[in-house]
């Protein structure tokens, strides 16, 4: 079975790499051609473990190709469409990239005779496969879907960081088919790809995939910010921490521990997106999403908790340097998409501080951003150095192993704000002035 991937981002490249490893013949399809270049001399375009080197293995052994053209795509047997979907002003989803990926394929199958197979791994509003997609490709090619063309939905759920694990071991696949034959043809893909170990598989209409995607965010999103309103009514209570709260709370069966780590909020290219895009949705549909818009705001407003902190500790904050420690809005990546590090960073720069920042992957990506309005460092004992604060924004594992000491070795004062609860708050403040998201004031 040949495979084509439309879009190589995070998705995309990952899931394509992926899947040439395990022997399919894959095509990549990628309108930057500085990209497609990079990627074509086995140097992923972003920092994601393990994938440089599983791409240069599916170069080596010639089962995968990255090209700027659809001609190169024309043998696929199935199309993935992974092209961005980013957010539009009023918070709904931009779908060019979308129809424009429909068109050129399209054209493409017009010049086949045999039945193809596309699959929708785009995150997209309920209703777009059914719709704007089944559309631009039967106009492109003159083919209809469900007789000499097969269609369906097959969200991701990749986390950035862990892609490559996610790939190999999803805890399940959702396929979306309106029409009978692409989820089949889907179902035998995977069973190649995966053996044995096929993960459950749910089979269900292209509506109910499609807003399968966007509910796993959101719920995942709620959970983030629950935890961290949680966590601000701890942090105003003598004696609380959230993070034994938190271990409590986990312990129930119905809840779990997972996504209640309390912190500066989530970023990415995924949740802040998605919870916007699924409200505006809601509100065209005439639902008020009251609950999507508590979760946006609690989020929006978390990252300025370090601020907070930073001001109760040593005062007025103008003229005061502040060291950084992340970038990324998580660690193991470079993505700054969304970063809680650049609002923090941008609110220190109202207030008058000189700002200097490390991170071991973004750093780069955010002096493209950023320019000379703050001040980098190449490595975080430098970042701290003669600083009058610190803040915590990423939890890099760099930064765990970070002895207290040298807090107080480097910086003026030594005070920390643990914004990723990544220090034991016992040890460190023998140290160090110390403060974190969550934790109360005069705890014992």
């Amino acid at each position: 079975m040949k495979l084509a991937f439309i879009g190589l981002g995070y998705v995309g490249l990952t899931t394509a790499v992926c899947m040439a490893y395990r022997g399919f013949d894959v095509v990549g399809v990628e309108v930057d051609d500085e990209k497609v270049e990079k990627i074509s001399r086995g140097i992923a375009p972003v920092k994601e473990p393990k994938l440089e080197k599983l791409l240069k293995y599916a170069l080596s052994r010639k089962k995968f190709t990255a090209s700027t053209s659809y001609r190169d795509a024309v043998k696929a047997d199935v199309f993935f469409i992974t092209v961005g979907t980013p957010s539009k002003p009023d918070g709904g989803i931009d779908l060019s990239r979308v129809a424009e990926a429909c068109k050129h394929i399209g054209e493409t199958l017009a010049t086949q005779e045999k039945v193809a197979t596309v699959a929708v791994k785009s995150t997209v509003v309920p209703g777009t496969t059914r719709t704007l997609v089944k559309q631009k490709l039967e106009e492109a090619s003159q083919k209809k879907v469900g007789m000499d063309l097969n269609l369906c939905v097959n969200p991701e759920f990749l986390r950035e960081g862990a892609a490559v694990d996610d790939t190999f071991h999803p805890d399940r696949i959702v396929i979306g088919d309106d029409w009978g034959r692409g989820g089949k043809i889907l179902t035998r893909l995977y069973k190649k790809f995966y053996g044995r170990k096929t993960p459950p598989t749910m089979i269900t209409n292209t509506v109910n995939a499609e807003m399968i995607k966007y509910a796993s965010n959101v719920f995942l999103a709620a959970r983030i910010s629950l935890i961290n309103e949680v966590a601000n009514i701890c942090q105003r209570t003598p004696g609380a921490d959230v993070e034994e709260v938190a271990k409590g709370v986990g312990m129930d069966r119905r809840i779990g521990p997972h996504f209640l780590r309390a912190g500066l909020g989530y970023g990415g290219s995924c949740f802040p997106k998605d919870v916007k895009a699924l409200a505006a949705f809601a509100k065209g549909l005439g639902v008020e999403p009251f609950m999507l818009e508590s979760v946006q705001k609690v989020n929006d407003n978390q990252p300025y908790k370090a601020i907070e902190l930073a001001g109760r500790l040593v005062g007025n904050l103008h003229g005061r340097k502040a060291a950084v420690l992340g970038l990324s809005f998580k660690p193991n990546t470079d993505d700054i998409r969304e970063a809680v590090s650049l609002k923090i960073i941008n609110k220190l720069l109202e207030h008058g501080c000189t700002v200097v920042a490390y991170d071991p992957a973004a750093t780069e990506n955010v002096r493209r951003l950023l320019g000379n309005k703050i001040n980098y460092a190449e490595s975080a004992e430098e970042c701290i150095k003669n600083a009058d604060f610190c803040i915590v924004a990423t939890e890099w594992d760099e930064f765990r192993r970070l002895k207290p000491e040298l807090f107080k070795k480097h910086m003026k004062k030594p005070v920390v704000i643990d914004g990723r609860r990544v220090y034991d708050p016992a040890a460190i403040s023998e140290k160090a002035v110390y403060a974190a998201i969550g934790l109360g004031p005069n705890k014992t």
